[in-house]
């Protein structure tokens, strides 16, 4: 494996480091049971848990200080909390340049509208870096007395109390971007490959889903599988590959497991009173690539077979997770997706729902003999649209003027820039939230290191030396989540290694 000189920590020093950390796990707790998955450093299982449609600011604007109305659950921030990339003054009411002035969404307005998150709208509302036109371009629902003015509208610790306490606890960034610009597909895809060229375009009555360029920029759902009810698409580029492909060729353990897999019909009712199907067939980025899909759904012929190879094709419902862990069998890396009602996008979910999965999964899991050896990462597939004063590095530009509006009819000034000629994967785009909770997490501590979607790829493939993706994926450019990661007692000042919380209200648990 090359050392990657852009990094904290080259991946031979996470070899090197490998041995001594074994030592920091023993102080953590007794071995867990399938403990050695084959990773080169103390962290033998990683747990995505990928969630939907969230800008930074949405949730962190004003990390750490909450407002702490009567009767909400109060926040209140150590004094060692470092300080984070958000609002302050010269970006909140009146100096914002946008037309309505950002403004805290409270507790009890937990259900709000989905915002326009098209590849195109959110180029032209960071507005060549300007980030002033959320309002016209992405806004949707009522605020600040305007039409589409909800765009500009974040919650505090006061709503989102759980992910306020997570990065307390454990690790955040207030530098992570999407991979690119657009909604949940191409941040599915860019999540475990990298890689959103190489489909079947299609357009379709949402606008174009799939770019003549053979570029995914909206929500086509993937080609066969049997809760398809509209535009389709699927890989076919023999050269594109995802991550599942690297792991198996390593013959490492893996799934990803998503609310309502087991039925196109299932569904939930949200706190807000919305009812949703509990699987959205574009959430599922693996069922894109013919090597690692379950199109009929077929479940595992045993618990033994999640992970591995079988009929389900490393593809399950949630519920398999659960057992397998249960049976001592959990993967080395495991994908988590929500039921929708659960997974924290406006308009059907919501941040109080999002909470409930969130607290009910992490606490289960610190729970489990596998925590000594685990880091859990929560990350975001887009933005939503939602206001976010930061503009991204365009480390990948794009000139097709047919979807390209970041500068008048491009995304960049140079096509020749793009990664393989490729066009239609401008980025990255907008910032998101990203979360490391693990004994092996820095204690509160925020990472101003730029990393993108890609950069838990890049990990994976880093900690089971699996090479990388190829094709141009973007892997080749991904920032390191390393930051947010220590092998030492030193290096995790005395901090707690479990954070039990409540998941009604994000606060601390009692009795745990």
């Amino acid at each position: 494996m090359r050392p990657r000189l852009h990094l904290r920590l080259p991946l031979l020093g996470l070899a090197a480091i490998a041995l001594t950390s074994q030592a920091a796990v023993g102080a953590r707790g007794s071995e867990a049971p399938g403990q050695d998955t084959g990773a080169v450093t103390s962290i033998q299982h990683v747990v995505v848990i990928y969630q939907e449609n969230v800008s930074f600011d949405h949730y962190f604007a004003t990390y750490p200080l909450a407002t702490n109305p009567t009767g909400e659950p109060a926040f209140t921030a150590s004094p060692r909390t470092p300080s984070v990339n958000g609002l302050n003054t010269s970006l909140l009411a009146p100096n914002n340049p946008n037309l309505v002035q950002p403004f805290r969404l409270d507790r009890s307005q937990f259900q709000t509208k989905d915002q326009d998150h098209n590849y195109t709208d959110e180029q032209k509302a960071f507005d060549a870096g300007l980030m002033d036109m959320f309002v016209e371009k992405v806004g949707r629902g009522l605020g600040g007395g305007t039409a589409g003015g909800q765009v500009m509208g974040y919650f505090d610790g006061n709503t989102v109390t759980a992910l306020w306490n997570y990065a307390q606890t454990f690790a955040m960034s207030d530098n992570s971007f999407s991979t690119t610009f657009g909604p949940s597909t191409p941040g599915a895809l860019n999540l475990v490959s990298g890689q959103t060229h190489g489909f079947t375009p299609d357009a379709t009555a949402f606008g174009i889903a799939v770019t003549a360029n053979t570029t995914v920029i909206g929500d086509p759902q993937p080609a066969g599988d049997i809760c398809d009810t509209r535009d389709k698409t699927t890989s076919i580029d023999p050269n594109n590959k995802n991550i599942g492909d690297l792991l198996n060729a390593k013959g490492v353990s893996w799934g990803w497991f998503q609310g309502g897999f087991s039925s196109c019909t299932q569904t939930h009712v949200s706190m807000g009173g919305v009812v949703s199907k509990d699987y959205i067939p574009h959430h599922e980025p693996f069922q894109y690539f013919a090597s690692t899909a379950n199109p009929a759904h077929t479940p595992p012929a045993s618990v033994e077979e999640v992970g591995h190879a079988g009929p389900a094709n490393h593809q399950y419902d949630l519920n398999w997770f659960w057992s397998a862990v249960d049976a001592h069998n959990m993967p080395a890396v495991s994908y988590l997706k929500a039921a929708a009602f659960q997974d924290g996008h406006a308009g059907y979910s919501n941040p109080l729902d999002e909470q409930t999965f969130l607290v009910d999964t992490i606490n289960r899991l610190q729970r489990t003999p596998f925590w000594n050896s685990t880091a859990v990462v929560i990350a975001y597939d887009d933005s939503d649209g939602w206001y976010d004063h930061q503009m991204s590095p365009i480390v990948n530009q794009s000139n097709d003027p047919t979807v390209d509006a970041l500068t008048g009819t491009a995304c960049g000034s140079k096509a020749s820039n793009a990664l393989g000629g490729y066009q239609d994967r401008c980025g990255y785009g907008p910032r998101q939230p990203l979360l490391v909770i693990s004994p092996f997490a820095r204690r509160n501590f925020v990472d101003h290191s730029v990393t993108d979607q890609t950069s838990i790829l890049r990990f994976i493939e880093d900690n089971w030396q699996t090479g990388q993706i190829g094709n141009f994926s973007f892997d080749t450019k991904a920032g390191s989540i390393e930051n947010m990661l220590t092998f030492s007692e030193e290096g995790s000042v005395g901090g707690p290694n479990k954070l039990f919380l409540d998941p009604q209200t994000g606060l601390k648990a009692e009795g745990d």
